[in-house]
């Protein structure tokens, strides 16, 4: 009921404006990303589109460091994508279905993240025909990777 007559000494133009900026407010923190690529690399600008054209707000940081910056995230080397995506709490490696990374947003399970590696023909930003069944792996602190899905 406060709410009610709080919005009502605003008058209607002033509840008007709340209600707008209520529903044009920003994405959620976990829609915001920062996405680390080796410099030359363009399927990962490509990704990094294809995480825009879904919702989020990509950050790119082209380093040389980027087998350094996977490590310290826990990703195993012979598990390492194209290139390290932070969503919130979450690393996503390489080029991962964005369907695997809304459910990952959306379960929000006690992983640090998830890993799709290599770079395989037909996964989102690469071009190419799909190959096989994409697997994307849990990466875990101290675990080794196990299948989190299959696409």
């Amino acid at each position: 009921m406060k709410k009610l007559i709080g919005l009502a000494s605003l008058g209607t133009a002033g509840a008007a404006a709340v209600l707008a900026v209520s529903l044009n407010a920003a994405p959620a923190a976990a829609q915001e990303a920062t996405l680390y690529k080796n410099p030359q690399c363009g399927c990962c600008e490509s990704y990094a589109d294809y995480l825009r054209e879904n919702g989020f707000t990509v950050e790119v940081k082209p380093t040389h460091d980027l087998a350094q910056i996977s490590r310290d995230a826990g990703i195993p080397d012979d598990f390492q994508g194209c290139h390290t995506t932070f969503l919130g709490d979450y690393v996503v490696s390489g080029h991962v279905p964005i369907d695997v990374v809304n459910k990952l947003l959306d379960e929000r399970p006690d992983i640090a993240g998830l890993t799709l590696p290599g770079m395989p023909l037909g996964s989102p930003g690469m071009g190419g025909a799909k190959q096989e069944p994409f697997k994307i792996y849990t990466v875990e602190e101290g675990v080794n990777p196990t299948v989190y899905a299959v696409e």
